[in-house]
């Protein structure tokens, strides 16, 4: 066959049958807010590389300041321009979807990490050392812990202001995570967010080999979850002939039609549906922190910097959560009776594993890794329900979560002694006559943990558990509300050991944050005792966006 011949053949192949290749049709208006972060993330890349290193900080900081709350905007303008409930739509040719869900997740996952930016950028915590301000992260990231080239760092004042583009690149792909609506998207959108995570873990300034080790499990026991949600993702392609959610949903329905012949043989095989669809929600529950797939929560909780521990404590559980929502709601919602049996018993052991095995903790910060296992449990007794009222109960829960979770961090970076954060309990001892101010917001915020009326906590609780009960899920309930009270005490161990307990001569101080980090701890304060008193508006928002679109 002659060149030409072959030449027009491939072209005639490439054209496909009619003879075009269709355009891609791209809803940018409605994708603005993933747009403008990862638009920001590229030139805060920019920034490192042009801008004199004394002006990187204040310019990373307005940055990424500037683009989340332009991205909140953009969010709100969608919702109140009706793409939250009735405009909803799939945007980007099937692969993004625009709806309730998406906008309310997206706006959260974006105030989260606005407060979560002010502990970043916080340097007045560590005394100046050589005459320059230090923050959270180490000077210069890429020399060994304790050698040379370190020491020179700190003494010529380096700072890694590199962890502003990487959180920003993080928040772009947990936009996208909760209303992707194919799978290639999902992975895509996961491995965004997690591969700036592996790297913000291991950059921590003290303790610089303990958050070394805890980025390295990180990175492992993910790319681990990533394989299985990858071979997941293959064999419901095979069993559906399509990474499309809805064309998967009607696949499982029985209601597809015009069959693809050389996909005839594998669709509708039963076996690749359970297997794919079993390892796509392992890689989604290993995201969320859910036993047995939680191994690595209180390593990487203890071992990262402080400030991103708290950042990805709440963004990455509210942008799990929400694909975990799509994929059972949207995807497979025809194979509840099979899918419910096994995230009955992950929500069980998850609510009374964190539970019982916070209790034996020392390190506050483990302790609180362990908690958000618990939350996990509670938030997954949401997702059974499987009815709207489930939806955004979840949804409630996740905002209620987030803000606690930040404070909570962020109150810990304040208690310092010799060696960086004071993170024992056994140095808490007593911090309540030391600094009553900072001790009652810490109390505050661990009532709310423990679920405890007029807070945050107690509402968000009540809301799951209720939309757990009307679904059918009573079972579930007795359990939470038994891990409930096993979890209250090691949460209200805490305020006794801050208000009842002797302090020690060598204990350690509170530092004097500076304007950031009081604003990250006030919203905290405040978001928990509004969410706590006045609940109701808020309830109302999560149900108007607890519809997905189809």
């Amino acid at each position: 066959m002659s060149a030409t011949a072959v030449h027009s053949l491939w072209t005639m192949g490439a054209a496909g049958p009619m003879g075009k290749i269709p355009t891609p049709h791209i809803e940018y208006a409605q994708l603005t807010p993933v747009l403008i972060i990862l638009g920001a993330a590229m030139v805060a890349v920019l920034v490192e590389a042009f801008v004199p290193r004394r002006g990187r900080y204040y310019a990373q900081v307005f940055l990424a300041v500037v683009a989340i709350v332009a991205s909140f905007a953009a969010v709100v303008a969608l919702a109140a321009g009706g793409y939250g409930s009735t405009k909803a739509h799939i945007a980007a040719m099937g692969a993004v979807a625009v709806d309730g869900p998406a906008l309310f997740l997206q706006g959260t996952i974006l105030l989260a990490s606005l407060v979560a930016v002010f502990t970043f950028a916080e340097r007045r915590l560590d005394p100046e050392v050589h005459g320059n301000r230090t923050d959270s992260f180490a000077a210069q990231a890429a020399s060994v812990p304790g050698s040379e080239s370190e020491k020179e760092a700190v003494k010529a004042g380096f700072t890694t202001t590199e962890v502003f583009p990487l959180v920003l690149f993080a928040i772009g792909g947990m936009l996208v995570f909760p209303a992707a609506n194919d799978l290639l998207t999902l992975f895509v959108a996961l491995e965004v967010f997690s591969l700036p995570l592996y790297l913000l873990c291991a950059v921590a300034r003290r303790k610089r080999m303990m958050s070394q080790e805890a980025a390295v499990k990180y990175f492992l026991l993910g790319a681990f979850s990533s394989a299985f949600l990858l071979f997941g993702i293959a064999l419901l392609y095979g069993y559906a002939g399509s990474v499309s959610y809805a064309r998967i949903a009607d696949v499982v329905d029985g209601t597809v039609q015009n069959v693809d012949p050389a996909l005839a043989q594998t669709m509708g095989n039963d076996a690749l549906l359970l297997i794919g669809g079993a390892m796509i929600l392992l890689g989604l529950l290993f995201k969320v922190g859910a036993v047995p797939f939680h191994m690595w929560t209180p390593d990487v909780y203890q071992g990262a910097p402080t400030p991103v521990t708290g950042f990805m404590a709440a963004a990455t559980k509210v942008a799990a959560f929400g694909a975990l929502l799509r994929l059972l709601y949207v995807v497979l919602p025809g194979m509840r009776w099979d899918w419910r049996p096994v995230m009955w018993a992950v929500a069980i052991i998850t609510m009374l594993g964190g539970a019982i095995v916070a209790i034996t903790q020392t390190d506050i910060k483990r302790m609180l890794a362990y908690s958000s296992i618990a939350h996990a449990g509670f938030i997954l007794a949401g997702v059974i329900a499987t009815t709207p009222q489930g939806v955004s109960s979840v949804l409630f829960y996740l905002v209620t979560y987030s803000f606690v979770t930040i404070g909570a961090f962020a109150v810990v970076t304040l208690v310092r002694d010799a060696g960086g954060e004071a993170t024992h309990l056994s140095k808490w001892a007593g911090l309540g006559r030391r600094s009553p101010l900072v001790a009652a917001v810490f109390a505050v915020f661990m009532l709310a943990f423990a679920g405890i009326p007029l807070t945050s906590g107690f509402s968000g609780k009540f809301a799951v558990f209720k939309a757990a009960a009307d679904g059918g899920a009573g079972g579930l309930v007795v359990v939470g509300v038994i891990s409930s009270a096993i979890a209250a005490f090691f949460y209200i161990r805490v305020i006794v050991l801050m208000f009842f307990s002797e302090p020690k001569a060598d204990g350690p101080t509170v530092a004097v944050p500076s304007p950031l980090t009081m604003t990250t701890i006030g919203v905290g304060v405040a978001v928990t005792l509004v969410l706590g008193l006045a609940p109701q508006y808020f309830l109302d928002l999560a149900n108007q966006a607890g519809v997905f679109v189809r």
